[in-house]
């Protein structure tokens, strides 16, 4: 129980002030661990939320909130656009990734993901949204570059 307190708060701390997220390989990589593509099944700890179009994860004991649906909107904040992510079997994209580890469970789907081509990688569909701090930031430069 403290040792997800720990990665909580690790992730919680990588979003900062500014809402950071991931950038988009990384998210990409983790929606492949999770929703599978193509021939890669879903992993099978996958599970779908009580609320429609939402999935969450089944083995990392966060249970169905908003907070843990692994994807939402590019305006919202989801699981997968944390910065710092442990995944509870160590899938390739998450910051404990370890290619070492491995069940029955998850042995050949973790194989399938390591060997999928990265060229492939930007055929995974993800959004990744830009903070509104980082809105005004842009607006503000973009006012000074017009006035320039």
């Amino acid at each position: 129980m403290i040792g997800k307190m720990i990665m909580f708060a690790a992730s919680l701390a990588s979003r900062g002030l500014n809402n950071s997220k991931t950038d988009l390989p990384t998210k990409q990589l983790r929606t492949l661990s999770c929703f599978g593509y193509g021939e890669i099944k879903p992993c099978p700890y996958l599970r779908n939320s009580s609320v429609a179009g939402n999935n969450y994860c089944g083995k990392c004991g966060c249970g169905d909130k908003p907070m843990t649906w692994l994807i939402k909107n590019a305006k919202e904040y989801s699981k997968l656009d944390y910065p710092v992510l442990n995944c509870p079997v160590k899938m390739p994209g998450f910051s404990n990734y370890d290619p070492n580890f491995t069940t029955p469970e998850i042995k050949h789907r973790k194989e399938q993901i390591e060997n999928f081509n990265p060229e492939n990688l930007q055929l995974i569909q993800v959004t990744i949204g830009i903070s509104e701090e980082k809105e005004k930031i842009m607006d503000s430069i973009n006012k000074i570059i017009d006035n320039s």
